[in-house]
């Protein structure tokens, strides 16, 4: 699978769409697509039939896939920044801020 600049678990900025502007946690990354879930972010409405898990079935409000074009990244310091990749001491691939040039965890 081809590496992105965001992984799960990053606060990602939104920066075109009916959500621009707004920020959120990435809940899972769906690879093959090149999406991302994000919390909070693309809430659509969904129909459900009941079944064991949902007995009352219902409408129920998810997130929806975002296209990872639209997301960029935001560091502890809340600036969205672009993404590199550099070695670090051990010769490691990391991930770091190119605006403020920290590394990511």
């Amino acid at each position: 699978m081809a590496k992105f600049h965001i992984k799960k678990g990053d606060t990602v900025k939104v920066l075109a769409g009916e959500y621009k502007g707004q920020t959120g946690k990435v809940i899972e990354m769906l690879g093959e697509k090149n999406k991302a879930l994000v919390e909070g972010i693309n809430v659509v409405k969904k129909h459900e039939k009941p079944s064991a898990s949902n007995p009352q079935g219902g409408i129920i409000e998810k997130e929806a896939p975002i296209h990872l074009s639209n997301l960029m990244y935001v560091d502890a310091d809340g600036k969205a920044s672009r993404i590199g990749r550099k070695a670090d001491e051990n010769g490691k691939l990391v991930r770091y801020s190119k605006k403020t040039e920290d590394i990511i965890k």
